[in-house]
């Protein structure tokens, strides 16, 4: 795996999370010091599914963060690009409808979904701002989309210790309990390259949605950014 930079090959991406997809959501608990399910619940919040509502729900990865749209009554597809985390998934949620899907590239129809939602997977993509375009092309008007990803803590001091974590604990944890510790590292780079709150804001703007904005979590260390289509 190459050093993390915002030109992904989608290829090799992909591979990273095949090879880490049976441990994945039991890592990220343990990296995310805990703090993975309640983000989740957060973003579900934000989200507000109800019955009747259909949502795109990308990098869905093994499901989890599908789950709880599904309980609550919406008709969810969970797409990833990544075979191994939808068998992964498939195993773990087999109510839940996987199917594979690019997102720079969706099968999907223009206007077809409520809410297009994306959770710690928009800096995986090879072309973010592809990616929200295609988001807005395939969701209804006056539908949202929801991004939740990694940022910036917005405390100088904590911003600091978690820069520090990240680029020097996390790789050292990560090579102790993972089977692929490089793919770990690779996610502690991608965080440290991604846009901070307010530029992912501009960018999302950029993709032709209206009303950005965005809840930190964590201190910043987690955004939720929402916005509608006109």
């Amino acid at each position: 795996m190459a050093r993390a930079n915002l030109n992904k090959d989608p290829d090799e991406v992909a591979a990273m999370f095949d090879g880490v997809a049976k441990r994945y959501d039991l890592l990220n608990d343990l990296l995310s010091l805990g703090r993975t399910k309640a983000w989740r619940r957060s973003t579900t919040a934000v989200i507000a599914p109800q019955s009747g509502m259909r949502i795109l729900d990308l990098a869905a990865g093994t499901g989890s963060s599908s789950e709880p749209l599904a309980a609550a009554g919406a008709e969810v597809i969970s797409a990833d690009f990544s075979e191994g985390m939808l068998n992964a998934g498939r195993k773990r949620y087999p109510k839940l409808n996987f199917v594979k899907a690019d997102a720079l590239n969706l099968q999907f129809k223009d206007n077809e979904f409520d809410l297009v939602t994306i959770s710690f997977g928009l800096r995986n993509t090879a072309d973010f701002d592809k990616a929200l375009r295609e988001c807005l092309r395939v969701t209804k008007s006056g539908g949202r989309i929801v991004v939740t990803e990694f940022s910036q803590p917005t405390w100088k001091p904590f911003r600091l210790i978690y820069t520090n974590y990240l680029m020097r604990a996390l790789p050292v944890i990560a090579r102790k309990v993972a089977s692929n510790p490089d793919a770990y590292i690779y996610l502690a780079e991608s965080i440290r390259a991604w846009p901070d709150q307010a530029n992912l804001a501009l960018r999302i703007s950029a993709a032709g949605w209206a009303g950005v904005g965005w809840q930190n979590l964590t201190g910043g260390v987690v955004a939720v950014h929402s916005a509608r289509k006109p």
